[in-house]
């Protein structure tokens, strides 16, 4: 490797030395603080170099990290597995998004290389190239099955075989394809192989859909098309390992990046939240359930407000109130979580085994996740496993259990993290993890024994649990008395579990099973049911029946969801039975519940009640968690006697997961009768009164239009647009006269039906006070009407020039529409001369900076434009700022579109922890230069109605029907979708070039050393 060192004093080279020889081990003693305090000493460059890979690191104080592979051997690595013999697998990403980082691409495309010890020091010695391909870019998931190796790149899942054993590639075969987020870390994700023969994946929320080999759609379990008809945003799935038989077991993910299954069949998963909105979780896979990144009914943003709506932004973030989201196991704040494993290995420390290991890029750790279980659900605690505390360059991109149980971490090696940065195309480090002085050596397989392939079934690493799963299916019949002996025998229960689901395929399958529903471990009995559904219902009824008066909550919720769709009288039964056990304060439970009811709840609230249950907490669960119109009457009865309004708002919440008109006929009845006194409890039931049925009630009308909160400004704008209420145009236009509101007012009135005409009557009649507090009002609007009345009133003669002024200074100031008509307008010389200066002075604060330079063009004086001169990158992170002076920078410069801890404008990313996130240079990076990484949830999009008007901003939310954009200065303008032509993402941010030219050098150090302090706490 290269020795940056070369030149400088000879102490100093002699370190770097010591740090190349002696810091590829490293424990948490005075040999990692040494490290660290040589780490201090060097540039920012020195200490990226490969040489002091470790030094920057903190591993857990029973455990060793050592160092397996660096660059030049492998670059920006993402994805990982390790196969039987203990060779490491690596998807490189050198082509990683150039459209937006703009870096160079290879035209030979991407490589999946093996990294092999031969010689037995710990360390990669052998580099292979298995394939390398010009359409292999930035693949994002690996899986060495044998002789067979599953490759995720959206938009295919490939397979790909080494048919003659040479590690090259011979054949290449599309297994999936169609699959969204190309060159996006949204979209495909890696697949892992499950205990029960069959393989886990997962989609982010790019993918969208799922296509086979032949370009038809993929149906799933209940045979329905899987894309975005029936499923939201990211996906979990399960299939055969031919790829047959898939199944979604879980929906409504942002981006759910690995998904890591137990031996008893469990699945654990991570999620990413949108960036700085510290919302990042983990999750207990509910088969079958929804996750709620976006409104389950509407497919609305979580940050559209709603009813019952959490009271803090990580938890707003997944619809945590709302029924039908399950819980999540964990939050554990902002980060960039990636690869994820269950850790079933003896080679690490008892406190890790068994347990959920995971990488999150964002924070630069790998942690465990201990879980114990609580009701029907879990708890979780946190234990650091390694820490990049003195090197923010550690992007921990997947974690992977090797052969002998030790555990490597593929590590990204970048200031930024994935699509958010992309500062480097050349590093990249494989780690180690394994307790100290640990060699790391393979031993052989025997698989040509039902006892040695046992062996291999018993092994930590999933490769090898592969080969010895596919031998023994190899071996049939003859196989299976060695199996059950070994089962009859096995102490460990995890490895017996996995004996399990290969006796459960054999002729006395059923027979497992139901013993295993006896057995003393829940556990056990959980996965007892998991294989016993896979099942016809009528095969494992009976042993339901007995399943339900289980002791242990955990053992009734898996039971509950192996109901989910099973269409039957008897399934009616047992589901009615488990309901009447939910005791009113375990949502796990309920949500359990709700998956086992999904489709049928018709039938499974009507066996529940009747079995006559009391008026409980428990009961105002399951009525709260209910989609059938059955469950009116009762929600409206807890409406009507709820005392305080925080008790009646889940209640107004569930009526939005009820089908059908009859919920709006008895809230206008509520409204009329017991509401009448609590003008808080009308607004909210106005609220969720369906729009057509307004439109087709006269009555509910006229209900509706009397009780309006007129001293809510905003409020009464957007219900009036929501419900079409065209009689109030006048009152609308008293909000625009009245200066305080205006611009909501304005945007509701050209949305109703003859607003325009209303406008332009209401401004031709009008005084001077009522034209210049109408140019107030539409000046932001930037629709081909606003912007024409605008024109024409700079135009018109006969009008005072005060008017006129007003006009042209407010010409411009909508994004993008009226910036655009400036500039063209200007062009063409069709801006009289007086009003050049007003009109300039409408775009001066453009949020693109080529609008602004090109508008000062036509100014008659010279106009200084001068750059502000900084450094090269190199030299700038090097320079020490003062953080304190940055605050006053930030305030200044960044808080119109930026928070920290809630102050500021909301429509950029969150900064309040921006410093665990990224490293100075790619806090340098993004100011410099904003369109090199996009932070994925912030991207541009340009938005074209039919009647031509054009906006431009980031999409919070989006359905069949509506869009929502939040514009630049956090103001929010929705869409109808049948009311656009064309909704297309754009390359630029919506963070404009050139930022840092309008302040110095000492203040872009003194903000970046600001923004730096904030950590995460």
């Amino acid at each position: 490797m290269k020795n940056s060192f070369r030149g400088r004093l000879s102490i100093l080279g002699s370190l770097c030395l010591l740090a190349y020889l002696g810091i590829s081990s490293f424990q948490k003693n005075e040999h990692q603080r040494w490290g660290q305090t040589l780490l201090d000493s060097l540039t920012e460059s020195q200490k990226h170099e490969a040489s002091n890979a470790l030094a920057g690191l903190q591993i857990d104080p029973e455990l060793e990290i050592t160092t397996f592979a660096t660059e030049p051997m492998l670059k920006n690595p993402t994805n990982m597995d390790i196969d039987s013999k203990g060779r490491v697998w690596i998807t490189e990403a050198f082509n990683y998004r150039p459209a937006i980082a703009g870096n160079p691409t290879n035209p030979a495309g991407d490589r999946i290389i093996i990294l092999e010890d031969t010689n037995g020091d710990g360390k990669a010695d052998n580099q292979k190239v298995f394939y390398q391909s010009p359409e292999l870019n930035a693949p994002l998931g690996i899986a060495v099955l044998d002789s067979m190796v599953i490759v995720a790149q959206s938009p295919y899942i490939w397979r790909l075989y080494d048919d003659n054993h040479d590690d090259k590639a011979d054949r290449k075969e599309i297994m999936f394809q169609g699959i969204g987020g190309e060159q996006h870390d949204h979209g495909a994700h890696a697949f892992t192989f499950g205990p029960d023969g069959k393989l886990y994946f997962n989609l982010g929320n790019e993918g969208k859909q799922l296509l086979d080999a032949k370009g038809k759609p993929v149906l799933d379990q209940d045979g329905d098309i899987i894309g975005p008809n029936k499923y939201k945003q990211g996906m979990v799935f399960r299939c055969n390992v031919d790829g047959s038989n898939v199944e979604c077991l879980g929906q409504n993910f942002r981006n759910n990046f690995e998904v890591a299954v137990d031996s008893y069949g469990a699945l654990w998963q991570s999620d990413n939240d949108d960036d700085g909105n510290k919302g990042v979780r983990i999750n207990s896979i509910f088969e079958h359930g929804n996750y709620g990144y976006t409104d389950e009914m509407t497919g609305e943003g979580w940050s559209v407000k709603r009813t019952n709506m959490e009271s803090e932004i990580p938890l707003q973030h997944w619809h945590l109130n709302d029924p039908g989201v399950v819980p999540n196991l964990l939050q554990t704040g902002s980060g960039s979580p990636t690869g994820i494993l269950v850790y079933e290995g003896q080679l690490l420390p008892t406190k890790f085994q068994n347990q959920i290991i995971h990488a999150d890029a964002g924070p630069n750790v790998v942690r465990a996740y201990p879980t114990k279980a609580q009701g029907a659900g879990y708890t979780a605690s946190i234990i650091n496993l390694v820490e990049g505390v003195k090197d923010q360059w550690f992007r921990p991109a997947d974690v992977t259990v090797a052969p002998d149980g030790s555990i490597f971490i593929d590590d990204w090696y970048d200031p930024g993290v994935g699509g958010h940065q992309a500062g480097d195309q050349n590093k990249g480090r494989i780690y180690r993890i394994a307790p100290k002085n640990t060699p790391y050596l393979i031993k052989k397989l025997h698989l040509g024994s039902p006892m040695g392939a046992i062996t291999a079934l018993f092994n930590p690493n999933l490769a090898t649990r592969y080969v010895g799963y596919k031998a023994l299916q190899s071996f049939g019949e003859k196989a299976t008395k060695d199996i059950a002996a070994v089962y009859q025998n096995e102490k460990n229960p995890r490895l017996k579990a996995r004996l399990f689901w290969l006796l459960t395929q054999s002729p006395d399958g059923l027979s497992y099973i139901d013993k295993a529903l006896t057995n003393p471990s829940v556990e056990w009995r959980m996965m007892a049911i998991r294989a016993m559904k896979m099942r016809p219902f009528d095969a494992w009824k009976a042993m339901a029946q007995r399943v339900v008066k289980d002791v242990d909550f955990q053992v009734k919720r898996e039971l509950a969801i192996a109901l989910h769709h099973v269409k039957n009288t008897e399934a009616d039964a047992i589901w009615a039975a488990l309901a009447s056990q939910h005791g009113g304060a375990d949502r796990w439970y309920l949500e359990a519940l709700g998956i086992g009811a999904d489709r049928l709840w018709d039938t499974r609230l009507a066996a529940y009640l009747a079995l006559k249950p009391a008026d409980s907490p428990a009961f105002r669960d399951i009525i709260f968690r209910a989609r059938t119109p059955l469950a009116n009457a009762y929600l409206f009865q807890f409406l009507k006697e709820a005392k305080a309004l925080n008790e009646k708002l889940r209640y107004f919440r569930a009526l939005d997961f009820i089908p059908g008109d009859e919920k709006s006929a008895l809230l206008i009845q509520l409204i009329n009768t017991h509401l009448k006194q609590d003008a808080a409890a009308t607004l909210i039931a106005i609220r969720h009164l369906a729009p057509e049925y307004i439109q087709k009630n006269a009555l509910a009308r006229k209900t509706v239009i009397g009780l309006l909160p007129k001293s809510d400004v905003d409020e009464f704008t957007k219900l009036i647009e929501k419900y079409n209420l065209v009689e109030l145009k006048p009152e609308l236009m008293k909000i625009i006269l009245g200066n305080k509101g205006g611009r909501q007012a304005a945007k509701s009135l050209y949305a109703l039906a003859g607003g325009n005409d209303f406008i332009n009557k209401t401004f031709a009649q009008g005084n001077n006070t009522v034209k210049r507090s109408i140019i107030d009002a539409i000046r932001w609007q930037g629709s081909k009407e606003s912007i024409a009345l605008l024109n024409q009133t700079m135009m018109n003669n006969k009008l005072e020039l005060i008017v006129r002024k007003d006009a042209a200074k407010g010409i411009g100031n909508s994004y993008p529409a009226g910036e655009d008509f400036v500039l063209k307008a200007l062009k063409d010389k069709q801006i009289p001369a007086k009003f050049i200066p007003s009109v300039v002075e409408s775009v001066s604060k453009a949020w693109r900076k080529g609008v602004r330079v090109e508008a000062n063009t036509y100014l008659s004086a010279t106009q200084s434009n001068a750059k502000a001169k900084h450094p090269a990158l190199n030299d700038l992170i090097n320079l020490k700022g003062v953080a304190q002076n940055g605050i006053k920078v930030f305030v200044e410069q960044c808080a119109m579109c930026h928070q920290i801890n809630n102050e500021g404008i909301d429509f950029g990313p969150k900064l309040s922890e921006i410093g665990s996130k990224l490293s100075k240079e790619g806090m340098y990076l993004s100011i410099l230069h904003p369109n090199a990484g996009i932070g994925f949830g912030y991207e541009t999009f340009e938005i074209t109605t039919k009647k031509g008007d054009v906006y431009q901003g980031i999409v919070t939310s989006k359905n069949e029907t509506d869009i929502i954009l939040k514009l630049p200065g956090g103001s929010i303008q929705n869409f109808k979708t049948s009311a656009l032509k064309s909704v297309k993402q754009i390359d630029n941010s919506m963070m404009p070039d050139g930022l840092a030219d309008g302040i110095s050098t000492t203040e872009l150090t003194d903000l970046v050393e600001y923004l730096s302090t904030l950590k995460k706490k």
